[in-house]
């Protein structure tokens, strides 16, 4: 947990940088492949993500180290052999665990939020699941766990496999000669994230595009074909939350709505985007038949509220970073306040991307996380013990979360007038063929 934490006060403001440069590029290059509220959407994505991973809210966290206690037939040591072989077994596993997550509609649920984008760019490689909580991965490692390979190999080699998927997911680069061969590049990756009939649930690999051309997944990417991001059936929210249940919500319905018993206990199981003939005929779902028409989810937004939208990230980004920089010091001040504090960040991203939906419940999620960062400055008489650092601190995070109750409030008044007078319509914004 502590680890993991350390990592991210690293990673993540390298991929904040990493991120903007894109964008700054795009936009010098005139060809700007970020818009600002699908970014800060992905970037809020990544924060949940991580508090989830951070805070240890999986199932599977110890069943490895359980199936290396029973199931190893030898005991490796720590080389640079092993932690090669661990990198191409992890990437292996990946494969087919990113293959089921695709052809499952059970799974598909744990992977959505990552294609929910319908931009392609370095910011939606950050958008990543928190609905995993039992992850089929670790199951996979039993290859692992076999060959005795140690926990801690996993648990460095893991992040590193992880972390160098980011850097392909860009429009910017073009077809890289013979490392097309070798690794996953932009251009496959490309293919991967696009809704294009020639193009669905192919490029499943992660580091090595060899399993994908091993086992019949493999699409190269064509000019006359230019790949159009998104899902078959869209988000049409900001909010990464929602997204992460909005397929799962779908089934369980569907399965309380159908008529037939066997489809209720099957349709999970059933290939991605299934549902039973009786329901999706009289619940049907909007979905998007011609991929080079269809309208990209874009809400009505000003200047004052994409800066306002940036503030709220900014102090996301602060108070997350002084989560993973402190969590041996806050949970030895109560074991429960780092998810007090992870309730605490998901209200947050909660919050703001429903102002940036543009929906008036957002000023009653503002005062919830508010109020909740209110009550701990009041009961703790600080901060998460921050008050070593800055001993003004609870009195400049009172006097922000006054401030931000009162701008979102300002906000979701403002955007109630300008649906009366202008309409609530989104913006319409076609996607055409190049």
């Amino acid at each position: 947990m502590e680890t993991y934490g350390n990592i991210l006060l690293i990673a993540m403001p390298a991929f904040l940088i990493l991120v903007l440069f894109e964008k700054w590029y795009g936009w010098k290059k005139g060809r700007d492949t970020v818009r600002n509220m699908d970014m800060i959407s992905s970037l809020s994505s990544g924060v949940t993500n991580v508090t989830k991973d951070v805070l240890g809210l999986a199932i599977a966290i110890g069943i490895y180290p359980f199936m290396l206690k029973y199931l190893a037939v030898t005991k490796i040591e720590n080389t640079i052999i092993v932690y090669i072989l661990t990198f191409i077994i992890i990437d292996f596993l990946g494969y087919w665990v990113h293959r089921i997550s695709h052809k499952v509609n059970l799974f598909w649920n744990l992977h959505v939020i990552h294609h929910s984008s319908e931009e392609f760019n370095l910011a939606c490689a950050l958008r990543q699941s928190i609905s995993s909580f039992f992850n089929l991965f670790t199951i996979l490692l039993l290859p692992a766990a076999v060959l005795g390979i140690p926990p801690d190999v996993i648990a460095i080699v893991g992040p590193i496999q992880l972390f160098a998927q980011f850097w392909y997911h860009t429009q910017h680069i073009n077809k890289m000669g013979f490392l097309e061969k070798i690794i996953v590049t932009p251009s496959h990756h490309r293919v991967h994230h696009a809704v294009n009939p020639e193009y669905m649930d192919k490029n499943l690999s992660q580091i090595f595009i060899v399993w994908d051309k091993l086992f019949g997944t493999y699409v190269d990417e064509r000019k006359d074909v230019p790949p159009v991001y998104g899902i078959t059936r869209p988000a049409r929210t900001w909010n990464p939350i929602k997204i992460n249940f909005q397929h799962i919500w779908l089934l369980i319905k569907d399965a309380w709505r159908t008529n037939s018993w066997k489809e209720k206990f099957t349709l999970w199981f059933k290939p991605t985007g299934y549902r039973p003939a009786d329901v999706a005929e009289r619940y049907p779902v909007k979905k998007i038949e011609d991929v080079y028409n269809f309208e990209k989810y874009d809400t009505r937004t000003s200047p004052a509220l994409n800066a306002w939208a940036w503030v709220q990230l900014l102090m996301l980004l602060g108070v997350i970073a002084y989560l993973f920089g402190n969590i041996a010091y806050i949970n030895s001040i109560d074991s429960s306040y780092i998810y007090w504090y992870g309730a605490y960040v998901f209200l947050t991203v909660y919050a703001l991307t429903d102002l940036m939906d543009r929906n008036r419940s957002a000023i009653a999620w503002e005062i919830l996380r508010s109020g909740l960062g209110l009550y701990f400055l009041y009961s703790q008489d600080d901060w998460f013990g921050s008050s070593v650092y800055l001993s003004s601190i609870k009195y400049i995070l009172g006097g922000y979360f006054i401030l931000s109750i009162t701008i979102t409030g300002w906000f979701v008044m403002k955007h109630r007038k300008e649906d009366i007078i202008q309409g609530p319509e989104l913006i319409k914004e076609p996607v055409s063929k190049i």
